[in-house]
């Protein structure tokens, strides 16, 4: 087949998105497939006439990837039409042009629904799952509520926008999260007055509105779904401090046991659990849940990744290896999915 990857883009998960599509792009071509990995904001100016036909290099053609913090501004100045329209050059006529596009993008403009509403309106096939259920799992004052009303275990927390005053306030410690933000950027331990504010201050600057909620000391988890069905559950335990952005990405910071030891009732209920998250959101294809289970074995929902990661140190690969499915095996099934 003949398939895009997209990746790339403006949000603060840029660098981490054009990781996943390296690798998912690699994987495809490994398959035999026809791949190209396209960068959605910068686009490609290059003659598109039968362009899965090319010999172009297309790993090379998107450039090394950095394990620090994407620079948004200079990649924004690298547009000669300014950026005025999200999509850069010719991303929308080469993606007509595919079989599928494979979704590598995470956060902003890429996993929040508006790219799924617009392949939707144009008859493009895409992996993952569709853009109601993604602007849903996005908005994390959202993803609660639907928790809630579906019993699913989630932290307390409150829902706050910029300038706003609490009405009541979550006890310390808590956690200040971007409302909208994704791999742990925009998260926050406030221990202290202090440190709350500061917090709030600083998640605001990735986002308009923010999640501040209970902090769950204890063991934390991931689960994966896919079609429906809930992949072995990993344990993730950070060397130093939080699952943070650097924990998450640098190899070496973090110890990932999969399948996570604890006791089968506990694996069977957090499997559960992330079967009835993807069914509450109303998710397809594919997508990762992310749990705590407190010091007295109470199990919570944090949040669920409508696009989880697939860089080398991901989650959903290394529970899908447990089950004998390979990186590559694994590309397959969320591609089939997508053209079925």
């Amino acid at each position: 087949m003949k398939v895009v990857v997209l990746a790339g883009g403006t949000s603060t998960e840029r660098d981490v998105s054009l990781s996943s599509g390296s690798m998912i792009y690699k994987a495809l071509k490994k398959n035999g497939h026809k791949p190209m990995i396209l960068d959605v904001y910068l686009g490609y100016e290059g003659d598109i006439t039968d362009i899965f036909e090319k010999e172009v290099d297309w790993a090379a053609e998107i450039g090394a990837v950095s394990e620090k913090s994407p620079d948004l501004e200079t990649v924004k100045a690298m547009r000669k039409d300014g950026g005025k329209s999200f999509f850069g050059p010719n991303v929308l006529n080469i993606c007509q042009q595919a079989d599928a596009v494979f979704m590598a993008l995470h956060g902003a403009n890429g996993e929040d629904g508006k790219i799924q509403a617009c392949f939707e309106l144009m008859g493009i096939p895409y992996t993952g799952t569709d853009y109601v259920s993604s602007a849903m799992a996005m908005d994390k004052s959202i993803a609660k509520d639907i928790f809630k009303s579906h019993k699913i275990p989630t932290p307390e927390g409150i829902h706050l926008r910029a300038g706003e005053q609490e009405e009541s306030k979550v006890p310390y410690p808590c956690i200040v999260k971007a409302c909208c933000g994704g791999s742990s950027v925009g998260v926050y331990i406030a221990n202290n007055d202090e440190e709350y504010e500061k917090a709030k201050a600083e998640a605001f600057c990735f986002d308009k509105e923010v999640v501040i909620e209970q902090y769950i000391r204890g063991r934390e988890f991931s689960v994966g779904v896919m079609d429906g069905k809930a992949l072995p559950v990993i344990e993730i335990a950070p060397k130093q401090g939080f699952y943070d952005y650097k924990n998450k990405y640098q190899a070496g910071s973090t110890i990932e046991t999969c399948p996570a030891q604890i006791p089968e009732d506990k694996t069977l209920r957090m499997q559960q659990v992330a079967e009835d998250v993807f069914k509450a959101l109303r998710m397809k294809n594919y997508a990762r849940m992310d749990f705590m289970m407190s010091t007295d074995g109470e199990i919570y929902c944090l949040e669920a990744n409508t696009l989880p990661g697939m860089t080398p140190t991901s989650l959903l690969p290394q529970e899908a290896a447990v089950l004998g499915i390979s990186f590559e095996q694994l590309c397959e099934k969320i591609l089939e999915y997508a053209v079925k």
